[in-house]
């Protein structure tokens, strides 16, 4: 039989990954976040047992290493000042298909890309992503469809773009 922390958080370690690495686009320090997340959970697993979102406090708690992270390297910046060259924002050990759908993520502003990656790829439902990112369920349906919208435009414009007229 699984102990708590086996069960409820270390199976949690590849989806904090990919949220760390959607944060921070860099392999090594989403290791190293995920590895503090770790750290801290193990030092607070008593206290863990008992809450009633685990997985949550988890994700807090990612986000603020992934944002002590760029305090640390001054590479903090006001979102929507943010510009990303095509080199910082896909890892080159990616198949193809992946560094294209990171590209066109980028063009979602951070809180609908995130609430779309939460949804679309990790799976979770409103309710867990309302609770992970502290909003309102309505506040992650209008993101999601946002980012759905901005995202079927952009791929159609892309199409459009690449058609002979």
């Amino acid at each position: 039989m699984k102990t708590f922390f086996e069960a409820q958080i270390w199976s949690m370690k590849d989806k904090l990954y990919r949220m760390a690495f959607l944060w921070v686009k860099d392999r090594d320090v989403a290791n190293d976040a995920v590895q503090e997340v770790l750290e801290k959970a193990w030092a607070n697993k008593e206290a863990l047992q008992k809450m009633d979102n685990p997985a949550g406090w988890l994700v807090r708690v990612l986000k603020n290493q992934c944002l002590q992270h760029f305090r640390q390297d001054k590479k903090w910046e006001p979102i929507g000042e943010r510009e990303f060259a095509e080199s910082e924002t896909v890892d080159t050990d990616f198949p193809e298909a992946y560094k294209r759908v990171f590209r066109f993520l980028e063009v979602l502003p951070d809180k609908q890309k995130e609430v779309f990656m939460l949804r679309e790829v990790e799976g979770l439902t409103y309710e867990e992503i309302a609770d992970h990112l502290e909003i309102s369920q309505d506040q992650v349906k209008v993101n999601l469809f946002r980012a759905r919208k901005t995202l079927r435009e952009h791929l159609l414009n892309k199409a459009n773009h690449g058609r002979k007229n």
